[in-house]
């Protein structure tokens, strides 16, 4: 028997589902994955499975914990580590994540997170072009206080669970990127995690495919 279990929404879109997933992930956390296909409206299956109707939404060992970076934060007291060990590149991280977190909406707005779509071109509004901008300047930052390949040093933690979405969205858009951004992409897509969401993304059923995301209104062609 498992000692919890974690709601989240089908892989191929919910991006604050992955955050949380990565987390329970890097933390071994034995639980059960429930899945609920998000829908075009509000979900009242979501509605009833989740305190505040949104997923991530995890259950472990009596506690009830919602939003991915409380998620992460639960998962880093059971297994430490997830974070920097040293403090002042820990409070970076921390600060990072917390930023993404609470803003990019110009990119989360224009960019939705597809994993079996390219719209390459598309979605550029100035909100997002912003966005990228300063996404790019926090990895590069990350990278180099810590020295890489990964934005708390040498191994995929937290932080990078935190952004793993956003790489998504660049492999899908395809903005144009510098060169350390695109290599730090790769890095997220590469590793074991990642490599297995993406596959139980793209073995989901067709019924799960939703028009706003396969056709959203700013992919061009």
């Amino acid at each position: 028997m498992t000692e919890g279990r974690l709601v989240i929404g089908n892989k191929r879109y919910s991006s604050w589902s992955l955050r949380g997933w990565l987390a329970v992930q890097l933390a071994a956390l034995d639980v059960t994955e429930v899945v609920i296909p998000l829908q075009e409206g509000p979900s009242a299956a979501v509605a009833a499975a989740t305190p505040a109707g949104l997923m991530p939404y995890l259950e472990h060992r009596g506690a009830r914990v919602w939003e991915s970076l409380a998620i992460c934060e639960y998962c880093a007291e059971l297994a430490p580590g997830l974070w920097p060990v040293d403090p002042v590149l820990r409070a970076h991280a921390r600060s990072i994540a917390a930023e993404m977190h609470a803003g990019f909406r110009g990119l989360r707005q224009a960019m939705p997170m597809n994993l079996g779509r390219e719209f390459p071109g598309g979605g550029r509004t100035p909100e997002a072009l912003a966005d990228i901008t300063r996404i790019e300047a926090i990895w590069r930052e990350g990278r180099a206080l810590t020295g890489g390949p990964f934005l708390g040093g040498a191994e995929f933690g937290l932080v990078d669970a935190m952004y793993a979405p956003v790489a998504t969205r660049f492999l899908t858009w395809q903005p144009e990127l510098a060169a350390d951004t695109l290599d730090y992409v790769a890095a997220v897509r590469a590793h074991p995690l990642m490599q297995r969401w993406y596959v139980e993304a793209l073995a989901e059923p067709e019924a799960w495919l939703l028009r706003k995301y396969e056709s959203p209104p700013g992919a061009l062609g």
